[in-house]
């Protein structure tokens, strides 16, 4: 059996770099990963990316913005601590796009392991001001980034396919930057 890959795009379209997820996903109709390959734009609906990832995946890479402290535009790969199905508590908020609520509310909803999630995340430069509720338009910075991602998505792909456990070329900007494919931005 052929290994099983969700692309999700995740953020508000309406928050400016917050977009980048949709960006990207809106990018990937240009350029299409492999058919094996589902690659859906969830934007901020945290209930439906929960139900996807009990899909039977064996990996999941959601792509989107994320405050790290990077310069902005730097990519990063990061993978996800899953949570336990016994977690402690009520069930998370089923409305919402904070990918450790939805990762807990998947885990709470399905019988089987969640697959392995990897973020393949972008520094934002333009944040939606305090008490604004729209802000649209992602930077010339993050919409440069999509391109990158797109890139690094056809670079990871192939590989996740292959062995779903494997370390895909791009680095976390605290690995050596040798890993990262060219023209992804190490810090």
């Amino acid at each position: 059996m052929s290994a099983r890959l969700l692309v999700a795009g995740v953020g508000n379209i309406f928050l400016a770099d917050d977009a980048f997820g949709p960006e990207v996903v809106r990018a990937l109709d240009r350029r299409p990963l492999p058919p094996e390959v589902r690659v859906r734009d969830f934007g901020i609906r945290g209930l439906d990316l929960a139900y996807a990832l009990l899909d039977g995946y064996d990996t999941a890479v959601l792509v989107d913005a994320a405050v790290r402290g990077h310069e902005p535009g730097t990519l990063s790969l990061i993978e996800s601590d899953l949570p336990g199905r016994a977690t402690v508590g009520a069930p998370p908020e089923a409305h919402g796009m904070d990918p450790a609520k939805v990762l807990a509310l998947a885990a709470h909803l399905g019988d089987e392991p969640l697959p392995r999630v990897l973020v393949l995340a972008c520094e934002p430069e333009l944040r939606a001001p305090a008490g604004e509720d729209i802000a649209p338009g992602v930077s010339a910075t993050v919409r440069e980034a999509v391109g990158r991602a797109v890139a690094a998505l056809h670079a990871m792909v192939p590989v996740l396919l292959a062995d779903p456990a494997a370390t895909p070329p791009l680095s976390r900007p605290d690995e050596s930057p040798a890993l990262s494919p060219p023209g992804c931005r190490a810090p």
